[in-house]
C-alpha cells in the first residue's frame, strides 16, 4: 500500500476502496476527466443524477447539453434541467490536465426561491389591489378596478357580476375586461349564464360559496361574455365577492386553453382578492347611500327660491362651509302675507349634519308657528319654547341666533319690525350711500328657556335696502395673517350698492368676500337683502 503525506507531515493512506466509499457518500455528483476530456470516474450520485454518463464518455458530447456546451466553451459552471431536476455544476482543475465536475441537485432550492418570489408577487398584487380599491368610492369605480386589476395577473378575462341593486332587475349586469382590450365593457347576463355556470347563481344569491375552478373548453355558456376573437375558454374560476353582509356579487376569472389551470394557490389568491373587492363594493354602496341621503338633505335645507311680494324687492345669498355638500347651519326664509311678508335669517351653532338637522327643525317650526303668530317678538318667543319642547333638547345643547322681521307696505316705503335673538345687527343702506347698523340685541334662541329677546323698528324709504347677514361674512379670514373681513370692509362693500336692486348688493358683497378669502375655507354664509322699490 502506498502512502502520501498530508500538510502536517503525517502519512495519509492511499486506499482506493476508501476513496471510492468517500466519493460515493457525497451528496454531490462528481465526474472526473482525463487530459483528452473523457470521463474517468463517476461517483454514485453522478450515476443517479446523470445516468447517461459513465466512464469513457466524451464529456463534450454527453447528452446533457448545458454540460457539453460548458466543456466546449471552457466554462467553469453550468445550469441544466435534466429528467425533471435542476442541476448546477462547477469545474475544478486537477493535476495533470485533469478536471473534476461537481454537480448538485438544486431543484428544491429553486422551488423554494420560486415559491418565495411567487409569494412576494402575490403580496405585491394584493397590496396594489387594496390601494386601488380603497380609492374607489363609487360602485362603478370598484367594478372597474376589480376587473382591470385581475387581468392579466389572475386571468386573461375578468368578469364582475354585482348583485342587482333593485329586486325587480331581471338580469345581472356584468362588466368585463380582457387582456388587450382598450377599456372594460358592460352588458346584461342571460338567464342561461346564471343557471349553468357552476357556483354563479349561488354567489349572486348571497351564498358564501367556496370558489372552485372548472374546465370550460367545451362549453358555450360563456360566449356572450368573451371578447370577439378570444376563442374558447380554457378554465374558469367562479368566486363570490364577499362582504360583511354576504356576497355582493361574483367574479369570473377566465384563462385561455394554453395557460396553466388554476392551482390551489391561485384559488386562494383569487378568494382573497375577491373578498377585498367585495368589501370595497359594500363600502362604495354605503358611500353612495350616504351621498344620496346628503343630497336629499341638501335639497331640503337649501334656502328656497324667494317668493314675489308686491311692494317689496328681495335677494338672498347662501354658501355652505367648504362649498362641497352645501349643507350648513345658516338659513333664511320669507313668508308672504296680505300686508307684506315675514322674514327670518339665522345661524345655528355647530357645523355639518348636526347643525343641518337643527336648521331643519328651526325652519319647520317657523313654517308652523307663523300660521298662528306673525308679530316678530312673540314669534321668536314661541320658537324658543318649541326648541325646548323637543324631546332631545337637554341632550342636544344646541342653539341658534336669529333675526325675525315683518315687512308692512306703506305708501312711503316699508315699515320693518325686527326681533333679535343674539344675531349680528342688520345694516341699513340708504339711497345716499349711508350705511347704518340697526341694533336689535336679544339672547340666542334655544339656549335658555327663560331667554329674553328684543325688538326694534325701522322705516325703509323708497330705494333704501336692509341687509341681514350671518357672521360667516364678517368672520371670513383672508390668507394673510388670517385677518377677518370685518364689519368695516362689509360697510365699505355696501356703499357702491346704494340705490341698486337687492341682487346687486348681494353680488357685490359675495365678490368682496371671495376676493378677501382668496380660495381659503370659510364658515357658512347667508344674506338676505330687502328694500322698498323706488317709484317708477
Amino acid at each position: 500500500m502506498t502512502t502520501t503525506r498530508q500538510p502536517g507531515g503525517a502519512p495519509l493512506p492511499a486506499d482506493e476502496r476508501l476513496a471510492r466509499e468517500l466519493l460515493d457518500g457525497l451528496a454531490e455528483a462528481v465526474l472526473t476527466t482525463d487530459g483528452t476530456g473523457r470521463v474517468t470516474l463517476v461517483n454514485a450520485m453522478a450515476a443517479e443524477l446523470i445516468p447517461e454518463i459513465d466512464a469513457g464518455t466524451e464529456l463534450a458530447r454527453c447528452p446533457v447539453a448545458a454540460l457539453a456546451r460548458a466543456v466546449v466553451d471552457g466554462a467553469d459552471r453550468f445550469d441544466a434541467d435534466h429528467h425533471g431536476r435542476r442541476l448546477r455544476g462547477v469545474r475544478r482543475q486537477l493535476a495533470g490536465s485533469r478536471w473534476a465536475w461537481y454537480v448538485r441537485d438544486v431543484t428544491d432550492e429553486h422551488a423554494r426561491a420560486d415559491a418565495l418570489l411567487a409569494e412576494r408577487s402575490r403580496t405585491a398584487f394584493l397590496a396594489q389591489a387594496g390601494s386601488r380599491l380603497a380609492l374607489a368610492l363609487h360602485r362603478d369605480q370598484v367594478l372597474l378596478a376589480t376587473t382591470t386589476l385581475a387581468v392579466p395577473y389572475l386571468a386573461d378575462v375578468a368578469v364582475a357580476l354585482p348583485r342587482p341593486i333593485a329586486p325587480a332587475e331581471q338580469h345581472a349586469r356584468w362588466i368585463r375586461y380582457a387582456d388587450g382590450e382598450p377599456a372594460p365593457v358592460t352588458g346584461l347576463a342571460s338567464p342561461a349564464l346564471t343557471g349553468t355556470v357552476p357556483g354563479l347563481a349561488e354567489a349572486l344569491a348571497g351564498d358564501r360559496a367556496e370558489p372552485g375552478p372548472w374546465p370550460a373548453a367545451t362549453r358555450t355558456d360563456l360566449a356572450d361574455l368573451l371578447p370577439p376573437g378570444f376563442g374558447p375558454a380554457g378554465t374558469v374560476l367562479v368566486t363570490p365577492l364577499l362582504s360583511a353582509s354576504g356576497s355582493a356579487g361574483a367574479l369570473l376569472l377566465i384563462r385561455r386553453p394554453g395557460r396553466d389551470a388554476f392551482d390551489p394557490r391561485d384559488v386562494e389568491l383569487a378568494r382573497e382578492f375577491a373578498a377585498r373587492a367585495g368589501a370595497a363594493l359594500a363600502t362604495a354602496d354605503l358611500h353612495d347611500e350616504q351621498a344620496h341621503l346628503a343630497r336629499v338633505l341638501q335639497t331640503s335645507l337649501l334656502p328656497p327660491e324667494l317668493p314675489v311680494v308686491p311692494g317689496v324687492t328681495m335677494a338672498g345669498g347662501y354658501r355652505a362651509a367648504g362649498d362641497t355638500l352645501r349643507i350648513g347651519g345658516d338659513f333664511y326664509e320669507v313668508f308672504p302675507h296680505p300686508r307684506g311678508a315675514l322674514f327670518a335669517l339665522g345661524d345655528v351653532c355647530g357645523k355639518g349634519v348636526g347643525a343641518a338637522v337643527l336648521t331643519g327643525r328651526v325652519r319647520q317650526s317657523l313654517q308652523t308657528l307663523r300660521l298662528v303668530e306673525q308679530r316678530p317678538l312673540e314669534l321668536i318667543q314661541l320658537l324658543n319654547q318649541a326648541l325646548f319642547d323637543a324631546p332631545d333638547a337637554a341632550r342636544r345643547s344646541q342653539f341658534t341666533t336669529v333675526l325675525l322681521g315683518s315687512l308692512d307696505r306703506r305708501p312711503s316705503g316699508l315699515d320693518v319690525r325686527i326681533a333679535g335673538g343674539g344675531h349680528p345687527a342688520p345694516l341699513l343702506v340708504t339711497v345716499d350711500g349711508t350705511v347704518t347698523p340697526i341694533p336689535v340685541g336679544g339672547m340666542p334662541v334655544g339656549a335658555l328657556s327663560a331667554a329674553r329677546f328684543a325688538e326694534t323698528r325701522v322705516h325703509l324709504e323708497p330705494g333704501d335696502l336692509l341687509l341681514a347677514y350671518t357672521d360667516g361674512v364678517i368672520e371670513a379670514r383672508g390668507p394673510r395673517d388670517a385677518e377677518m373681513f370685518g364689519e368695516a370692509r362689509l360697510r365699505a362693500a355696501l356703499v357702491p350698492a346704494a340705490g341698486q336692486p337687492p341682487a346687486a348688493l348681494i353680488d357685490g358683497v359675495l365678490r368682496a368676500v371671495d376676493d378677501w378669502l382668496d380660495g381659503q375655507a370659510h364658515d357658512d354664509i347667508a344674506m338676505l337683502a330687502v328694500g322698498a322699490p323706488a317709484p317708477a
